[in-house]
């Protein structure tokens, strides 16, 4: 019996805002979408368009207040090929919450406060 991995999912309160974030920050782009027939919840999925790894983000259509994060340790992680170009790119968009320059990486937070590794292809 073998596994593979096929998505991760995250709840976010503005859909738009969110897809717009992942878009310019990290390129993803929406693969799929599934609107619920009463309106209750929209699941867009979002792609790197050179792996089958997607990411799921779940719109509530009921939910009002931020989601409960707990203590942030859990993250995505992403590679870049150019990590000085994106780091420049997470400057300008005021998105860099946590640096860590002896370890070669930083985070990013997205829209709803999830934190995002980012890590240079060659480590």
């Amino acid at each position: 019996m073998k596994f593979s991995f096929n998505h991760n999912n995250i709840n976010v309160l503005d859909l738009e805002k969110s897809i717009a974030f992942y878009k310019q920050a990290l390129g993803l782009v929406e693969t799929r979408r599934k609107v619920a027939e009463d309106g209750s919840f929209i699941l867009v999925f979002l792609g790197d368009e050179m792996t089958p790894h997607r990411l799921e983000l779940t719109w509530l259509r009921d939910w009002e207040k931020p989601y409960n994060l707990g203590d942030n340790e859990f993250h995505l992680a992403f590679t870049t090929d150019d990590y000085e170009k994106a780091y420049e790119l997470h400057k300008e968009m005021g998105c860099i919450c946590y640096e860590n320059k002896k370890m070669g990486l930083y985070f990013i937070n997205d829209p709803d406060g999830y934190w995002i590794e980012i890590l240079p292809e060659k480590r």
